[in-house]
């Protein structure tokens, strides 16, 4: 503390007092005051400095807890006005003083004057002269100091100035209240209006005791949004300092301690109030923050009324400077370049409600996960059926909501991300799985943040941290709001109305539902789809949201590079471009909205069709971009043209797929004379069904209205006489009828009785098989049995082909045979009969394409070489088209020609 010494006249004189100095911290009473020195490097010394040779009354004081029977002492008249007026006129200001007298237990009494020397106002002169004092009693005027009080008294006694006005001055006695009965109520009450208020004591940096006016409420007060270091209570009673107590408190002391303030009552919590005290030179929470005294705390920021914004920019700012409490800080995204802090990127994919994949200016790919939010999970241990596989995105409550809202707003747009932090990889443990490093950041895309849309809509919360865990959303205080929002308001998770459910049935890979499907999706032209993932160039997963269904899609027209695929003891490798092709369709029509026309199925139950995205066909930007070529099944379809001219476009480009291209000069084949003209009489025909061993039954067309009207007419009536359920035995042999899965009646067969609840069935006029419970069978009635008309299903195969007696060529073949002409119309000619059934070939009814021809050039199939005359011509085709198959080296021929050394090995003989 500063000082002075001011040395009296002669040596041998009396002694002088020394004259000290220093500011007033605080008013203690009319009589009593702290003073404190300089700050150098940490909260400076202070003493405390009683007036001499007066008396001001008490102020009120507080019963002690620890005394229960002790009451609260209230003031003594004039005691409060005394101590305003000293409060008033000093603190924060300088003043001297010089001590004249010390008890034993060291109490100092002197005398104090306002300004840097004695000549300044002697405050317990001002005192005495206001009538806010008195002169001790017995004590006699022997100097001139005594005699100056002597005389301020007398003339504040002639003047009746304050203690000495007429009546007892009870009206200068506060009516403390140091409870509130109900805190939530009375913050209400004063609706965020400021309150006239006095600090009267600093706990800590953030906690101080404030005397609200006029109705001399005394509370506790704590600075919304903030925590300062405290002072930490031992067991012996004593306190220890966190790192920087002991300067914020002095931080705050030094500029409100015993100051007119005003304080925005905000929430409470129990008997404390959560407040902002605003005072003429700023608002001290932010000062706080700004100086590096404190952090901000998520629990009571959301109740500061000025702005979190502001509270977490003055936190930002300390931290960059590494101010105190934040020396050793680190930024959670300190080790990025700029360009990597903030970027925009377009989004490819939305993985769930937290997480996208977005494709930067370079090209790569980066998973973005969205800061401090939560996706919907399940909740409980029992909520799921152990035995049922758990689909996240349809069976989680608001998954689904949340992953669509992010599909619609995000894909394939531009968005500004800036990263917030980085969260290591971390191990597994009994509980968690083990995650991968994350980089989380804030997603905007035309000003508005991802996440907040998200969780304001309640499809998404907010993740709590540990207070000083830094890691977390930069804007993080708007999430929160955000969340409060949502609930208040009960969206989504939030919502206390039943949880919607989406029952979406899975049909890839299953034959027999897709089987029923498909004349639904036939008929209905171009659906809409979303597609949910690209496994390769033409092979993809839509989500159809009119059937509410998944299904597996091929793309037709198209042959797209194979991808690799890992087969049982071995990785087999892709074809060249089909990383390439992949990739392509991904861009262009992943998680989009798109058009799908449906024209056939394979074997395994996956539809086949063209996909239009923006009214462009993405077979044939695939075959455009050079990463397909035209497969001769698109001969039929009125997109060949566009396929064949980008085709002949790709080809001259010499790029990817046709890189290697070179034109092949046309050889003329010699025809052989035929001795005998071969039979061509075709007729048209309706494929309806394709066996495993690549027979085909057929209805003739001619005979399909006959057909049409006895079903009608026998079903009408069953309708009107059903037959009664379990009463029909079925006898290998014997015609009945059967109920489809589509719930309709059919003639049948019985071939195999296993049991009552499994006989085989052959359905007469449509070629397929199934095996039913009897009690879905029922007696023909004999006016629609096969005499009335006959079986409409012929079974015939192909002439002039080696069906692969290999599990998996036979079953490629098959698929291409299902894709091109099951349920549609064909021509039929019957080329020679043979054990079995006859052998014919087919033609497309519009292109008048060979099916078996298209085969063969395929590589699926060989030739069966006949030595008839008639059919040298057509065997001919047949064998060049072989040729070229082996030359391109397709499906059957990938490896060469196998048949010399090892035709049995394949399956195959000459």
């Amino acid at each position: 503390m500063a000082s002075s010494a001011q040395s009296g006249g002669s040596s041998g004189g009396p002694a002088v007092p020394t004259v000290q100095r220093g500011i007033v911290k605080m008013v203690l009473s009319g009589c009593a005051i702290i003073v404190r020195g300089q700050p150098r490097g940490g909260p400076p010394p202070e003493r405390q400095i009683n007036l001499s040779n007066i008396r001001a009354g008490n102020l009120a004081r507080r019963a002690a807890a620890t005394q229960p029977d002790a009451k609260d002492t209230p003031d003594e008249p004039w005691a409060f006005p005394a101590r305003e007026f000293l409060r008033k006129k000093l603190i924060g200001k300088e003043v001297c003083f010089t001590i004249e007298n010390k008890t034993p237990q060291g109490r100092e009494y002197g005398m104090i004057y306002l300004g840097k020397d004695t000549n300044g106002e002697n405050i317990a002169e001002s005192l005495v002269a206001e009538g806010l004092a008195t002169r001790r009693e017995g004590m006699r005027a022997n100097n001139p100091e005594q005699n100056r009080l002597s005389e301020c008294e007398e003339q504040a006694k002639a003047a009746k100035k304050g203690m000495w006005s007429e009546g007892n001055g009870s009206h200068t006695i506060r009516d403390l209240k140091y409870t509130i009965e109900n805190p939530r109520h009375f913050v209400d009450s004063h609706h965020q209006k400021p309150v006239n208020a006095i600090i009267e004591h600093v706990r800590d940096g953030s906690v101080v005791r404030a005397l609200l006016l006029p109705d001399y409420y005394l509370v506790t007060v704590m600075l919304s949004g903030i925590k300062c270091p405290t002072f930490r209570r031992e067991a012996d009673g004593s306190e220890t300092p966190e790192p920087f107590a002991a300067e914020a408190k002095f931080f705050t002391e030094s500029r409100l301690l015993q100051r007119d303030v005003q304080i925005i009552l905000e929430s409470c919590h129990n008997q404390n109030i959560l407040g902002t005290i605003l005072h003429p030179n700023g608002n001290i929470t932010e000062l706080l923050l700004k100086e590096g005294f404190a952090r901000c705390v998520d629990w009571s920021i959301a109740v500061y009324t000025r702005g979190a914004e502001k509270l977490r920019a003055a936190e930002r700012f300390a931290k960059e400077r590494r101010l105190r409490i934040w020396r050793d800080y680190v930024a959670p995204t300190a080790n990025l370049d700029q360009k990597d802090k903030q970027f925009v990127a377009k989004v490819m994919q939305v993985l769930n409600a937290d997480a996208i994949v977005v494709k930067l200016n370079s090209g790569d790919y980066k998973t973005i996960h969205l800061s401090s939010i939560r996706p919907p999970r399940l909740e409980g241990e029992n909520t799921q059926d152990k035995n049922k596989k758990l689909r996240p995105l349809y069976d989680i409550p608001y998954m689904f909501e949340a992953r669509e809202f992010l599909r619609k707003k995000l894909i394939g747009k531009k968005v500004n991300v800036t990263v917030d932090y980085i969260r290591p990889a971390s191990p597994a443990t009994e509980t968690v799985p083990a995650f991968s490093e994350r980089t989380c950041a804030t997603v905007t895309i035309g000003g508005i943040n991802i996440a907040e849309a998200l969780v304001s809509k309640g499809l998404a919360t907010v993740i709590r941290y540990r207070q000083d865990d830094d890691q977390r959303s930069s804007h993080y205080d708007e999430l929160l709001a955000a969340e409060a929002r949502a609930i208040k308001n009960g969206k989504g998770l939030h919502s206390k109305k039943e949880v919607p459910i989406h029952r979406v049935a899975d049909i890839s890979g299953d034959t027999q539902k897709a089987k029923q499907f498909l004349p639904f999706l036939q008929r209905a032209g171009r659906s809409e789809a979303v597609v949910e993932y690209v496994f390769s160039g033409s092979r993809l997963k839509l989500y159809l949201p009119k059937e509410t269904c998944l299904i597996t899609f091929l793309l037709a027209g198209i042959e797209c590079p194979r991808g690799a695929r890992n087969l049982p003891g071995l990785v087999q490798e892709g074809e060249p471009f089909s990383e390439e092709a992949t990739l392509f369709t991904k861009e262009l029509v992943l998680q989009r909205e798109v058009e799908v026309e449906v024209e056939s199925m394979d074997k395994a139950g996956n539809f086949i069709g063209w996909l239009h995205i923006d009214s462009a066909n993405l077979s044939v930007l695939l075959v455009e971009h050079a990463l397909s070529k035209v497969h001769f099944t698109a001969e039929r379809s009125s997109y060949y043209k566009s396929l064949l001219s980008a085709e002949e476009a790709a080809k001259q480009k010499k790029e990817k797929v046709w890189a290697h291209y070179e034109e092949q000069p046309v050889e003329e084949v010699m025809p052989v004379l035929e001795e005998k003209e071969r039979s061509a009489s075709y007729k048209p025909v309706f494929v309806t069904e394709i066996t495993d061993d690549l027979h085909f039954y057929v209805q003739d067309v001619e005979t399909g209205t006959q057909l049409e009207k006895l079903m009608e007419n026998m079903r009408n009536d069953i309708a009107s006489h059903p037959p009664v359920e379990g009463s029909y035995a079925p006898r290998r042999g014997e015609f009945c009828i059967a109920k489809f899965v589509d719930g309709e009646w059919y003639r049948a067969r019985v071939e195999k009785v296993e049991s009552p609840a499994k006989v085989h069935v052959f359905y007469i006029d449509y070629g397929n098989r199934e095996v039913l419970p009897s009690t879905r069978l029922g007696t023909l009635p004999p006016a629609f049995s096969t005499r009335v008309l006959p079986a409409q299903a012929t079974e015939y195969a192909f002439a002039f082909i080696q069906v692969p007696q290999d599990d998996d060529a036979r079953t490629d073949a098959v698929d291409s045979v299902v894709r091109d002409i099951q349920n549609t119309q064909c021509l039929l000619n019957v080329e020679h009969l043979s054990s079995g059934c006859p052998h014919v070939t087919l033609q497309f009814a519009d292109s008048k394409g060979d099916v078996g021809l298209g085969l063969v050039k395929e590589g699926l199939v060989m030739v069966e070489v006949r030595k008839e005359k008639q059919f040298q011509k057509v065997i001919t085709e047949y064998l060049n088209a072989q040729e070229s198959a082996k030359s391109a080296r397709l499906n059957l021929w990938r490896y060469g020609d196998f048949r010399a050394d090892d035709a049995d090995e394949f399956g195959y003989s000459r």
